[in-house]
Order: structure tokens, then sequence, then C-alpha cells
């Protein structure tokens, strides 16, 4: 029996939400369900020649989605496989590892033959695939992993590339008109690692025997003629037969992909069905990109890391983040965090009061695989860097005495996940925001306004709501003509708080209090030009 409500199954399956209209499209290649009751097979992909990447983090949360998405609309069982190809061999060494060039030593090497550059594991591959592995643990996905350096020696894909080497022509027909004249010569859907050098060899190749598994090829130290097998480890797919080969070793139903590699996927498709097997589901994402516009890459280095978002910000936030317009080229960098954490809590407030048909549109659905925390967060992110900005401290206490006078209920033992908030913000605040904050001195009309506002205040009593403190905002910038009012935020913003941009300023007020804010009032009134 589905423990599924009944209501939250029928609105699933009219639901536009993607992960729902990609869940559906397994409903249709399995209607009657995988034969024997196998589980539905989702595989995410992982290229350790890298550090792993938020790229990395973001296809298998988005996977996630659409497998939980299935869950709600079906009792189909189903697993996702996160699997690392770290066999392929090092055809360069990516510019931002420590003694890089220690490893030039090791090119053509496969990955998880490289010696680790930061000393804690027995080679490259294994640093980077525990480092993806102890992020997806952390966040709590279920998943299981698979190397490619694990799957090759057991033996696992030994069937199908028996198969690739008895359809090899079918393959190269495949393959080779999408290749350049030059690349055509030495192409091959194989590749021999050589058992003394151990190079992941690209070389062209001869089927000897398909049933056994046997090749021959031009060693490239000697030029003889060497006959090898590719069985047990002894060889790895090129990797658009490799990607089509764990298809249908594994029976994978499921593999998103970016959009950079469309073409890719189009080439491992046809692979697949010359395998006499189905290709999986799947759609194609765009990419994120840098600050500069340039598409992210691991190897590059120059995307956010996962350290790095989890430094300034909660991971739900991230999940949120990339849950939005997966098919829409944007930024993730670090000027995104705020207003991502800050629609992350004001969706996730939103969510309880909300019919069964808008929780499922509303992104926290997805973020928390349809279990969605309660969680009362009093202060936005923003007026929380805006606060540790003017208080000019990075002291976490003397933090929380003005958050109290602003959420009385309010305290780290009650509140967590506004303590770590408060962390995030000083973090965020230090290496982002306190370097660009120039205030700037008021003119005579500005002055004029703030000196209204500070009248305006003074009679106010201290415990003064922030609604009622936004009042007289709006009327101290009504009364000094500023059409529209955002004109008069501005002033604000760059008078008060040294920025174009702001929070609401009765609820700054509130937070930071109503003498401080009058002191900050007159202080920026004595610098008037």
């Amino acid at each position: 029996m589905s423990d599924i409500d009944p209501a939250l199954r029928a609105a699933a399956h009219s639901s536009k939400a993607w992960p729902y209209e990609e869940a559906r499209k397994l409903l249709k290649r399995w209607p009657e369900g995988k034969p024997g009751g196998a589980p539905i097979l989702f595989e995410t992909g992982y290229g350790p020649s890298g550090l792993p990447h938020i790229g990395t983090f973001t296809e298998v949360a988005r996977t996630s989605m659409v497998r939980n998405a299935l869950a709600e609309l079906s009792d189909a069982p189903s697993r996702l496989i996160a699997f690392s190809d770290d066999m392929d061999g090092m055809r360069k060494v990516p510019g931002n590892l420590p003694d890089a060039e220690r490893l030039l030593a090791y090119l053509d090497q496969p990955l998880c033959r490289v010696p680790d550059p930061f000393g804690t594991h027995e080679s490259f591959a294994a640093h980077n695939n525990a480092r993806l592995r102890a992020f997806l643990d952390a966040f709590g996905f279920d998943y299981e992993f698979l190397a490619a350096s694990q799957a090759y020696p057991e033996g696992r894909f030994d069937a199908v590339l028996k198969t690739i080497l008895a359809r090899y022509e079918a393959i190269m027909a495949v393959m080779l008109p999408t290749l350049g004249e030059e690349r055509r010569k030495t192409y091959s859907p194989i590749f021999p690692i050589h058992p003394d050098s151990g190079k992941v060899l690209q070389v062209p190749i001869e089927v000897v025997d398909a049933e056994a598994g046997l090749i021959a090829y031009a060693d490239p130290d000697t030029g003889a003629r060497r006959v090898q097998s590719v069985l047990g480890g002894q060889a790895k797919a090129q990797w658009k037969v490799d990607w089509a080969l764990r298809w249908v070793a594994l029976g994978v139903d499921y593999e998103m992909a970016g959009k950079d590699l469309i073409d890719s996927v189009t080439q491992s498709g046809k692979i697949a069905r010359v395998l006499d097997a189905r290709p999986p589901e799947g759609f194609n994402y765009e990419l994120f990109l840098d600050e500069h516009g340039a598409k992210i890459s691991k190897t590059k280095g120059n995307g956010l890391t996962i350290e790095e978002w989890l430094r300034y910000a909660p991971i739900e936030s991230l999940a949120f983040y990339i849950y939005r317009e997966p098919k829409k080229a944007r930024a993730l960098s670090f000027s995104v965090i705020p207003k991502a954490v800050d629609e992350y809590f004001q969706f996730l407030a939103a969510y309880p009061d909300q019919p069964i048909e808008q929780k499922l549109g509303n992104p926290v659905h997805h973020v928390h695989l349809g279990r969605v925390p309660r969680v009362d967060m009093p202060l936005s992110f923003s007026l929380l860097l805006n606060l540790v900005g003017v208080a000019a401290t990075d002291d976490r206490a003397l933090l929380w005495r003005y958050v109290r006078r602003y959420a009385p209920q309010a305290s780290p033992e009650t509140h967590p996940v506004l303590d770590a908030l408060i962390g995030h913000a000083i973090a965020y605040f230090r290496d982002f925001v306190a370097g660009s904050l120039v205030r700037r001195a008021p003119d005579a009309r500005e002055a004029a306004a703030l000196r209204d506002l500070d009248a305006r205040l003074a009679a106010l009593p201290e415990t003064a709501s922030a609604e009622t403190i936004q009042t007289e905002v709006y009327e101290a910038g009504k009364a000094a003509g500023y059409e529209p009012l955002r004109d008069w935020f501005r002033v604000l913003y760059e008078v008060l708080l040294g920025s174009s941009q702001g929070p609401r300023m009765g609820s700054f007020a509130a937070l930071y209090g109503l003498g401080n804010t009058r002191a900050l009032i007159g202080q920026a009134v004595s610098t008037t030009v």
C-alpha cells in the first residue's frame, strides 16, 4: 500500500511543475512497470578530472527531484546510481591543483591511477570521489555510488563490451560522420589500457574475436602488433560509447544532461539502439555561468565550489536556486546568494497555508523532496546583512541582542536556523560587502528630509512596530516631495547604509533600534554638503 496522500497523487498527475512532467515520461516508458518488478533506474554521471563543484551537485539534486516526483505519482520502485568515470585518461592537468607540474608525468593514465595531489587518498580520482560522496551524504541523498574503476575490473561491463566488438562496424558508422578527417583515422570506440605503461591508449583497433573480447592494435611505443583482451578492466570505452555502454549494462531509464551535451546524448542514444537497447529518458538543462558570463568548468575552477556556497548560505537555498528555471542559462556566482536565500525562506513560509495544487508547484516541495519543514524565520538575509554592516560587528551574541529587540521570542536555542543564518550573514558581509560600502554625504534637500524623519522617529516609542516606523518613513518622503518614493528610499540606502539597495527601512529601524537609527541619521546629517 502506498503512503502517498491520494489527494497529493491526484494533484501530482496534473501538476505542471517540471519534476512531475519529467516523471510522467517514465510512466509512459513503463506503463505496467519494469519487467519482474525491477526498479526504475536513474543515473547521474561525474567525471573526476577536477574537484567537485556545484554543477555536479546540481545534477544529483535535480535527478532526485524527478525521482521523488515519480514516487508521488506511482508506487514503482526506483534506484539512483551516481557514476564516476574514473578510468578516463587524464588528458591535461587541471590548473587549480597544488603541485600540478608533478602530475604531468601521469598524463594519459586512468584518473584512478593518478596520485592524489592533496595527499589524502590513494588517487586523484579517489580524492574527488570521496569529496563528492561526502557532500551527497551530508545532504541526505538516497543514491548508490559506482565507479568505473570498480565496474570494469569486476566484469560488470564485459557482456556489453563483447557486443560492442561484435557490432563494431555499426558503431563506427554512427560515430565517424561526426568526426573530423584526422580524428577518423585514429578513432576507436574502445581504448585499450597498455599493460606496461598503464596508459589509456587512443589508437585504432582491430577486432580479433568479439566473443572472446580480443582486439589487436599497434603498440604506440614499439609499433609491434599487440593482441589484448578488453575484458576485466583491460580497456575502457570511448566516452560516448561508454555512456551508451552504461545505459545498456546497468539498465538506465533516466539521465539528464547539460545543453552542451545534446549532440553526445544523440550519438550515445544511437549507439544504445545498435546494442539493441532503448536510450533512457531525460532532458537537457541549461548551463550555469560565472560572473563574467562564461560556462562554469570544474577544470578551470571558475565556478563556486560546494563549500563556498555552504560558507555563505544554507544548502537548501542552493537546491532552491537550481530547481528554478532549469532550461534558462543563469549566473551562479556569489552575488546571487542573498536573493536566493530570501526567496527560499519566503516560499517556505507560504507553503503550510497553500492548497495542495500550489504546494506541488512551490519550489520548496521539491527542494525537500515532499518533506517540507516548518521554519520560523522572522528576519530576511538581506536585513541581517544590513544589520551586520551598520552594527560593524561580527559578534554573534551582540547581533542576537538586536534580533531579540525585533523578535523577542527568538533565541539561538529556539531558532537554530536563524542562528546559522546570522553566521552566514557575518561571513558574506565580511567577504563581499564590507569593502564596497561607501556612505555618501546628503545634500541640503536630503538632509532636511532626514531631519524630518528623525523628528518623526523621536515621537515614536522605542517599542514601535516595523509597520508603524515604515509609515513614518513613507510620510517623511512624501513631505519632502519625493516622487516616486523609490528615490527617497535610494537616498536612505546610500546615505545611511552605503548601498544602492536595502531592506524595508521600518524593519531595519525596528531591528537596529530607534535610538541607534536616529544616531545614524544624526551622523549622516552632520556631513551635509
